[in-house]
C-alpha cells in the first residue's frame, strides 16, 4: 500500500490524546526549535541507520547527549534544541540501546530498519494523466467564469469552493505548507501562488533551502504537486482551480528521492519545525511516517519515533500552525481494538502483526491536535478505501472514489489536479481529501487571521455538513459484502466525524 494518503485525529480523539500523554509523559516546553549546528563525528564500519534521540531541552543536557552520540560512534545530523530532538546516524547496531542508557535521554531509537541509501503517501492507485485530447474537450465544455478544466472538478462544487472563490479566494498572507514529495513550482497553475521563501528540502533531517531543492526529483514524484494544486491552483485561465486559489502554497520535501518515496521520521520532524519557524499557517500531511504504519509504544524504536514527531508537530501548533492529515486508505476502523498490519516495516521485510490503534499510533494523523480527515466520493458517501472510526475522524472531504461516478464530461470519480511538467491528472485517496480540508482551513484563517489552530479546527467542525451514518449496510465497492460499519449519530460519527467541510461557509 502506498504510504501517501491523508489522515489524523482531533481533540475529540480523547482516547489517543490521553494514552499518548500517559505513554510519553509531559513533553518539554516548546518555544523555538532552530536546529543547532551539526557536529562531525566518527562512525563505525558497516551499514548506517538513522536515529532520533529525544532529551530534556536545557543546553547542558543537549550538549552532553551530543557528546555521547559522537563518543558512541554516531554523528549528529541536526539538533532541534527547543524540542529536545537530535537526529543522528550510526553504524553500531547497539547504538539505540546504548543511547537510551545515557543520562538526559528520554527516548531513542532507529527511524528505519534498513541501511541508509544514497540520498509513504496515501493515494489509492496510480495517477491517470489527462490526455491533450481530453483536456481540449474539457476546455470546449467549460462554462463562463470557469477554469478550462473545471468542468471535471466535481469536488469544488461538492464543498461550495467554486462559489466561495467569488466571495473570497483566500489571503496571500496565509500559506499552506505541503509536506510531501516536492512541488513543481514552475507549473503555470502553481507559480503565481508559490512561496519559495517558505520552502525547503528536509529529506536528510536538516533543512536545505537551496533554490529549487523543494522540487520533486522526477515526474514520478507527482504526489506533492497534485496536492498543491488541490489547495491553491490559481484562477488564471489556465487548467484547474484550487479550493483556496488566493492563498500561498509552500513545498517542504520529505520523500526519499528513490522509487520508494519513503517518508522517514527525521525528515518529518525537520518539516514541522521548518514550517513553524517560517510562518506557515497550515500544513498538509497526506502520508504516514515510515517505516511503521502503526507505531507501538512498547517498542523502544517506535516509541522514540512517536515522541520525536509529536514534539515537532506540537511545537508547530504552539507557533500557530494547524496540522491537517489524512486518515489512510486501508478501510481500517481506527476505533477498534485489533487491526492487522501486514505492511510494516515497509523499508525491509514486512511481518504480520495485530495492533491496537489506541496503543499503536499512525503518525502524524493520530497525534493530538492534528485534524484527521476521511474521504468521500461525488455521492457524498464514504470512499470505499477510507479508514474511519468514531472519535478518530475529525472531518471528511472529497478524496475521490472510482465507484461513485460523477455527471462530468470525463465521468471520472477521482480528483483532477496538477502534475509535474505542466500536466494534469486524476488521483484518489485520503491524500486528496486532506488538502481540501487544509485549503478550507486556509480560507478560515484568511477570514479570521487571529484564530488559533484549535479555533480553526473548531470552525471546520462547526461549519461541516454531516450526512449521518447510512441507513443501509455500507458496501463501498458494490460487491454485496458489508465493508464497514458506521457508529454515531447525525452530529458526530465514525464515517464523517463532524461532517464534510464547507468552503462557502468559511468565507460567508
Amino acid at each position: 500500500m502506498s504510504h501517501l494518503r491523508s489522515r489524523r485525529r482531533p481533540g475529540v480523539a480523547a482516547p489517543v490524546v490521553l494514552s499518548l500523554t500517559a505513554a510519553l509523559g509531559l513533553l518539554p516546553s516548546l518555544a523555538s526549535a532552530a536546529p543547532a549546528q551539526a557536529s562531525a563525528a566518527r562512525t563505525a564500519d558497516g551499514p548506517a541507520l538513522a536515529y532520533v534521540v529525544n532529551t530534556a531541552t536545557d543546553h547542558r543536557t543537549i550538549e552532553s547527549v551530543e557528546k555521547a552520540v559522537t563518543a558512541n560512534g554516531g554523528s549528529v545530523v541536526a539538533t532541534y534544541d527547543r524540542i529536545g530532538v537530535i537526529v543522528a546516524h550510526s553504524a553500531d547496531p547497539d547504538f539505540g540501546r546504548t543511547l537510551r542508557a545515557v543520562r538526559g535521554v528520554q527516548s531513542a531509537g532507529a527511524t528505519r530498519t534498513a541501511p541508509l541509501s544514497a540520498a509513504g503517501t496515501t493515494d489509492e492507485g496510480a495517477v491517470q494523466v489527462l490526455s491533450e485530447s481530453r483536456a481540449a474537450e474539457l476546455t470546449r465544455r467549460s462554462a463562463a467564469g470557469q477554469e478550462p478544466l473545471e468542468a471535471d472538478q466535481w469536488d469544488l462544487r461538492a464543498i461550495g469552493a467554486d462559489k466561495a472563490a467569488r466571495i473570497n479566494p483566500g489571503s496571500r498572507s496565509v500559506t499552506v505548507g505541503v509536506i510531501d514529495t516536492g512541488v513543481d513550482d514552475t507549473h503555470p497553475d502553481l507559480a503565481p501562488n508559490f512561496s519559495a521563501a517558505q520552502s525547503a528540502n528536509c529529506v536528510s533531517g536538516k533543512a536545505d533551502t537551496t533554490y529549487g531543492a523543494w522540487r520533486p526529483v522526477d515526474a514520478d514524484h507527482d504526489h506533492g504537486t497534485h496536492v498543491a494544486g488541490e489547495i491553491a491552483a490559481a484562477r488564471n485561465g489556465i487548467g484547474v482551480a484550487g479550493v483556496a486559489p488566493g492563498v500561498k502554497v509552500a513545498s517542504i520535501t520529505v520523500a526519499q528521492p528513490d522509487s520508494t518515496s519513503l517518508f522517514y521520521p527525521e525528515s518529518v520532524v525537520c518539516a514541522f519545525v521548518f514550517a513553524a519557524d517560517h510562518g506557515v499557517e497550515i500544513t498538509n500531511n497526506s502520508y504516514y511516517v515510515d517505516p511503521w504504519l502503526y507505531n507501538c509504544m512498547d517498542d523502544p524504536d517506535q516509541r522514540a519515533i512517536v515522541d520525536a514527531v509529536n514534539r515537532a508537530q506540537l511545537y508547530a501548533q504552539r507557533k500557530g500552525t494547524l496540522n491537517v492529515a489524512s486518515a489512510g486508505n486501508s478501510n481500517d476502523d481506527l476505533d477498534s481494538h485489533a487491526l492487522v498490519d501486514d505492511s510494516s516495516p515497509d523499508d525491509s521485510t514486512p511481518v504480520d502483526r495485530t495492533v491496537d490503534p489506541h496503543k499503536c499510533f499512525d503518525v502524524p494523523t493520530q497525534l493530538p491536535g492534528v485534524v484527521t480527515v476521511g474521504a468521500t466520493g461525488v455521492k457524498g458517501a464514504k470512499s470505499y478505501y477510507s479508514s474511519y472510526g468514531k472519535g478518530v475522524i475529525d472531518v471528511a472531504a472529497p478524496g475521490g472514489d472510482k465507484y461513485q461516478i460523477p455527471d462530468t464530461p470525463s465521468q471520472n470519480g477521482r480528483i483532477l489536479s496538477t502534475l509535474p511538467n505542466n500536466q494534469y491528472g486524476y488521483l484518489q485517496g485520503t491524500s486528496m481529501a486532506s488538502p481540501h480540508v487544509a485549503a478550507v482551513a486556509a480560507l478560515l484563517k484568511s477570514a479570521h487571521p487571529r484564530a488559533t489552530p484549535a479555533q480553526l479546527q473548531a470552525l471546520l467542525k462547526a461549519q461541516a455538513d454531516n450526512p449521518g451514518c447510512p441507513t443501509d449496510p455500507y458496501d463501498g465497492d458494490g460487491d454485496g459484502v458489508v465493508d464497514a460499519t458506521c457508529v454515531g449519530g447525525k452530529h458526530v460519527n465514525g464515517f464523517y466525524g463532524s461532517g464534510v467541510v464547507n468552503a462557502l461557509r468559511a468565507v460567508d
